[in-house]
């Protein structure tokens, strides 16, 4: 019989992770409680079905797939039901959380008898046909995860301690949004110095591979950056060890903070990001 698999919750990655399975053959649950409508419906339009919490405990797997700050409390809102189930579905958080917040799920999760696997997700949600992100697990149970290959996911287990999976995504991360914030700052420090047109003419002369990729970057990220913050803070526990380093992620923490507000309100710099973006473009 094919797996019944739980998918919490249906975000933008969430949703078209579901999709991918259902479209592939599989029954996929999640829970819709406090959601909102739009929510609810991106969960209908997957083919995803709305379950409780007992419902959800009794299924294969589970995937948790939200923003990181909530990571923790999810595994511990599921872990009565998880004890309660005789179905012990295998939990996978799929999470950006550092290596140490992975353990504290795991942790949360030992006691209900559901076998636990360490999850980082690379790359954009699943459209179409195409090969979709990957899953990069570990632990002991990872193993148990690579059955959902064949049913449309990449799932790609690491050699090493439980939580390499995590260590992997904030490394992975902490270069891509890391390098996204620095970009962004240096635009919006440039346009209020009034050398914006400058800088694009230098970066398209001497650097134009890397403006292609911020500006494709760029250009989704405001709408992203709530979601960001917790994660540049879990960055930053990660290379806690490292204390410049530690500071450099807790700035692009507030940066992601101050872009998440100014896109919900006045968007300022958003506008300013949009508009140094926009150089060179034809009309």
């Amino acid at each position: 019989m094919n797996p019944v698999v739980a998918v919490i919750a249906p975000g933008m990655m969430g949703a078209a992770v579901g999709k991918r399975l259902v479209d592939h053959g599989l029954k996929v649950l999640t829970s819709l409680k406090g959601r909102s409508a739009e929510t609810s419906e991106r969960a209908k339009a997957a083919g995803m079905i709305a379950a409780n919490d007992e419902e959800i405990a009794a299924s294969d797997f589970i995937l948790s797939i939200l923003p990181p700050g909530d990571a923790i409390a999810l595994a511990q809102r599921f872990a009565p039901a998880l004890s309660a189930s005789n179905s012990k579905p295998v939990y996978v958080d799929c999470n950006a959380v550092s290596p140490r917040s992975a353990e504290h799920i795991a942790a949360a999760i030992a006691p209900t008898g559901s076998p636990f696997v360490d999850a980082g997700i690379i790359g954009q949600p699943p459209k179409g046909n195409d090969a979709g992100p990957r899953f990069y697990a570990s632990g002991p149970e990872a193993p148990r995860f690579v059955a959902l290959k064949d049913f449309g996911l990449d799932v790609r287990v690491l050699a090493g301690p439980l939580s390499a999976a995590s260590a992997l995504k904030m490394s992975y991360a902490g270069i891509t949004k890391g390098t996204q914030a620095l970009g962004a700052v240096m635009m919006l420090a440039a346009t209020r110095g009034g050398t914006a047109d400058a800088l694009f003419a230098e970066l398209q002369a001497s650097q134009p591979q890397m403006l292609a990729w911020l500006k494709r970057s760029l250009a989704l990220m405001p709408q992203k950056a709530y979601r960001w913050v917790a994660e540049m803070h879990e960055i930053a526990d990660f290379v806690g060890e490292d204390p410049a380093g530690h500071e450099l992620y807790l700035g692009a923490a507030h940066f992601y903070e101050q872009i998440a507000r100014d896109f919900e309100d006045e968007r300022n710099e958003v506008s300013a990001l949009e508009a140094f973006l926009g150089k060179g473009a034809v009309s």
